[in-house]
């Protein structure tokens, strides 16, 4: 086996135009959590999809700005209102030399709408892909779609000859921790190819010197070969970065950011996320699972979640937990996002005399106990922020039991709708509020694990999605945002403020959306070793 994996590194890495003893410009990585498969569509997750996005294509790029570019489409149009048309991008192959075709762009999407992709949701209004030529596809849609080109964006292009080989034309499911030949290795066309995966441990990837995009807007950067090592402890991550072994950290501790600073060899680059960071409650059950009430939901009492939401001090968690990076949030979604309400995101402010009153108005005046499962190698000081919460409901008498776990095994919970009480953080790719509803609060949404139903939600969420006077659909959005902020469907914390630390021989554009875009990334190269005398 090892000569094998040998064998194999050393063929990629010269197929990449880059001998693997030689490789001239390294990029060494890490962050506390791994991409959670290689199988493009089988997990919405944004260290997985940022993984895919290096070696598959999408549709379309978002560049340095967010803005969206061309990337396996030239040029997209409508052609009627419920047809988009996309130009395909000639001359492209994939990492073992196949040709690009529709026929891959047809496969790919008709995968990503299966019932185990966990991207089927950002793309239900896709009716059917079709082949027009070899490089035209037309996207049917069931009803006018104004957005569609900003929900391709994450949808990865895969070789459709090579899913047949390996007998993955369906996308892996994942929450029932199925195994596939997809869960370990990829083809795309994108600008870097795996050399090695071994999930939680290492993933090499080479330069993929075919890759249309390295003297383009869409590319430049220099790296031959980008070695990535998942690393959860906190103080190991940061001595690997202080020593030199690593070059780039994803996900730097915040409490550590002011020494990366002061280092003469680092650099610190923070800008506000698209994601935020809330807590979800099961209203659904008739009973919850963990905890000493019998007979019915305190979750289902509105009153009981007012409660909770006046019980937490998100000015304590921004101060102590997160050292000033984060903004306190009254919305489960960021300013960044189309259909952002400032007026709605004013974040409710801590009172545990009012909380205890509602909580007793509810008939729990001694309170009562619930498990609450968090992530610890996902969000920022995600199990400190837990512990906090921990606290402060611990204030008007609730007992909460807190079960910090990989988000291997959290966000199945999620999924499988398997929590009474639990941390998530959302980003939005699309950029537009219909992503959150369509995933969040819709009867139907993938990652609803709170019970909520709302027919009138559900009507608000489908006709949004196919209004195309923009006045008419905002407002649309602001009423959707009313009601579950009305509702008290979850419990926002905070929208993330990031910061990645880095060597300052990299440079490597911070992005909104945490997800590194080494197309971008140039390391300065090191000096040649000098010859013996």
């Amino acid at each position: 086996m090892n000569r094998w994996i040998l064998t194999t590194a050393l063929a990629l890495a010269v197929a990449a135009g880059v001998p693997a003893a030689e490789a001239k410009n390294t990029l060494r990585w890490s962050s506390q959590g791994d991409a959670l498969t290689a199988d493009p569509h089988a997990q919405n997750e944004g260290p997985t999809n940022s993984f895919s996005l290096t070696v598959h294509e999408p549709l379309l790029y978002r560049n340095r700005d967010m803005k969206l570019e061309p990337a396996l489409a030239l040029s997209w149009k409508t052609v009627n209102p419920t047809t988009w048309e996309f130009k395909l991008r000639q001359g492209v192959t994939f990492h073992d030399g196949g040709k690009f075709t529709a026929d891959d762009v047809v496969f790919s999407f008709k995968r990503a709408q299966m019932p185990s992709s966990d991207h089927r949701n950002s793309l239900d209004t896709i009716a059917d892909v079709k082949k027009i030529d070899d490089y035209t596809v037309h996207f049917v849609t069931k009803v006018p779609n104004p957005i569609l080109p900003n929900q391709i964006t994450q949808i990865a292009v895969m070789s459709k000859a090579w899913a047949e080989k390996h007998k993955v034309e369906k996308p892996q499911d994942y929450k029932n921790k199925e195994e596939t030949y997809a869960v370990r290795n990829a083809m795309g066309t994108g600008p870097f190819k795996i050399v090695r995966r071994d999930p939680g441990i290492e993933t090499v990837l080479a330069r993929n010197a075919a890759w249309w995009g390295w003297k383009t807007a869409q590319g430049g950067g220099n790296v031959d070969e980008i070695i990535y090592k998942p690393i959860k402890n906190n103080a190991t991550r940061m001595a690997a970065l202080l020593s030199g072994e690593i070059d780039f950290v994803l996900d730097p501790p915040v409490q550590d950011l002011d020494r990366i600073k002061r280092d003469p060899k680092l650099k610190v680059l923070e800008v506000a996320q698209d994601r935020s960071i809330f807590l979800g409650m099961e209203q659904g059950r008739a009973e919850l699972r963990y905890s000493d009430i019998k007979g019915k939901n305190p979750f289902a009492d509105k009153r009981v979640r007012q409660a909770f939401n006046l019980a937490i001090d998100r000015d304590t968690i921004k101060r102590v937990v997160m050292r000033g990076l984060s903004a306190p949030a009254g919305l489960v979604t960021a300013p960044a996002i189309n259909g952002y309400t400032k007026e709605l995101d004013t974040p409710t402010k801590a009172n545990v005399d009012a909380a205890k009153k509602m909580l007793a108005d509810a008939g729990y005046p001694k309170g009562f106990s619930v498990k609450l499962d968090c992530p610890n190698d996902r969000y920022n000081n995600d199990e400190q922020i837990c512990q906090a919460v921990v606290g402060m409901l611990g204030k008007i008498g609730v007992k909460v039991q807190l079960d910090a776990q990989s988000k291997t095994l959290h966000f199945p919970k999620i999924q499988k709708r398997e929590t009474d009480f639990y941390l998530l953080g959302w980003g939005v790719p699309t950029f537009d509020s219909h992503y959150v509803f369509n995933f969040l609060f819709q009867s139907k949404g993938s990652w609803n694990a709170t019970g909520y139903k709302s027919d009138k939600l559900d009507q608000l969420t489908t006709e949004m999605a196919g209004e195309i006077n923009l006045a008419k659909r905002n407002a649309l959005i602001a009423a959707a945002w009313k009601q579950v902020k009305d509702d008290v469907v979850y419990l926002p914390l905070h929208h993330q403020v990031i910061a990645w630390a880095m060597a300052k021989k990299v440079d490597l554009p911070i992005a909104m959306n945490d997800q590194p875009q080494f197309r971008y990334a140039k390391v300065a190269a090191a000096a040649p070793a000098k010859k013996p005398n």
